[in-house]
């Protein structure tokens, strides 16, 4: 990558990190801070047994991730992040901006803190939070952003910050999620002719206790799954949450082996809606979990590959940013300011175009 000229901005893009190394003294830290990140969820309790129980939670829980990531291999989420950062900032200098890319992970290095600083080391004239989750989420868009903003807080970083939340309407983004199933779909059709293939999208689960709270989560889910079922060309489609049971709360419904427990098809082909990299969710809970579930129940199972390589969806990462590195106007791509994260600094693409809070321009 080339060196920075005078001019430049900071691109951080901000992911929920998982260990690559599949070893308990680096599981367990990682679970710990989920954990502790969600301990809200145990309001009921004070503060040193929610930090007790955070820790509990996570040694019960490491033997089982750490069997997981070696049965993968480790997770790629990160090098795929990595990856992802580079041909961002490649496709931003293409078009001609002066920018660095960052990224900073929730739950594992290089941590969100981490990023900030080196960030604001290099002296940014502004700063773009981006998280890379597909769909805007409490505990993951939204914590991904208070992380931010709370770290360059402790810096005492004095830069302009602009926030991108949720992004899932990108019409290229789209796209790149529709092809990715239709070819998946046109293989499993040809393996399965003259019988019946059923497109499940499987999203990541989240406590209906955030729900409750105001969270608009789930009707992102369902309105992603109808737009690419859409540029499909499908009428008929399944969408199944994958929930984690560690603790005893109520999480989305319908739950994803349910969904295809109960699937009326010979066949299934499952899309990992709300990731946008490979990660254990997607290697472990789909690939193996899932599976069995589905040949236990006598279906042919197929799982659509994240496409979190294609060439496309730098550019569209690039199109979130780039309004504020030109200073021209975030609505022409539909930009609007967030119900979710209601302060100017914060855009999305969930609102509706003519919608309320519209903000025209960025400066």
């Amino acid at each position: 990558m080339s060196e920075w000229p005078t001019a430049r901005a900071a691109v951080l893009l901000l992911n929920f990190g998982e260990p690559e190394v599949a070893e308990e003294h680096t599981v367990v830290p990682y679970l710990e801070r989920i954990f502790s990140a969600n301990a809200e969820l145990d309001d009921e309790l004070p503060e040193t047994e929610r930090r007790a129980r955070s820790r509990m939670l996570a040694e019960r829980r490491a033997a089982g991730l750490v069997e997981e990531y070696r049965t993968i291999g480790g997770s790629p989420l990160n090098r795929q992040a990595q990856a992802q950062a580079r041909a961002l900032e490649e496709e931003l200098e293409r078009r001609g901006h002066r920018v660095r890319c960052y990224v900073g992970m929730q739950f594992t290095d290089p941590l969100i803190d981490d990023a900030a600083r080196c960030a604001i080391q290099d002296q940014p004239e502004r700063v773009i939070a981006l998280p890379t989750y597909p769909l805007c989420g409490p505990s993951t868009t939204l914590a991904a952003l208070r992380s931010l903003q709370a770290a360059l807080h402790a810096l005492g970083a004095r830069v302009p910050v602009h926030e991108v939340t949720g992004w899932h309407r990108h019409p290229d983004y789209i796209r790149v999620r529709a092809d990715a199933i239709r070819r998946v779909l046109e293989e499993a059709r040809a393996a399965q002719p003259g019988r019946r293939t059923l497109l499940v999208f499987s999203a990541h689960g989240t406590p209906l206790k955030y729900l409750q709270a105001g969270s608009r989560y789930d009707e992102y889910v369902h309105d992603c799954c109808r737009l690419v079922a859409a540029e499909l060309g499908l009428p008929e489609y399944a969408i199944g949450y994958q929930n984690h049971g560690a603790r005893g709360i109520q999480w989305t419904q319908p739950e994803i082996g349910e969904v295809i427990r109960t699937a009326k098809a010979d066949a299934v082909v499952v899309d990992a809606i709300s990731f946008m990299h490979e990660q254990s969710e997607t290697l472990s809970e789909l690939d193996v979990e899932l599976k069995e579930a589905a040949e236990a129940a006598g279906l042919a199972f197929y799982r659509v590959p994240v496409p979190h390589d294609d060439p496309r969806f730098a550019a569209v990462l690039a199109d979130l940013a780039e309004p504020f590195l030109e200073g021209t106007s975030a609505a022409r791509l539909g930009l609007r300011s967030c119900a979710c994260r209601t302060h100017s600094g914060a855009l999305c693409l969930n609102r509706c175009v003519d919608g309320p809070g519209a903000q025209d321009a960025v400066p």
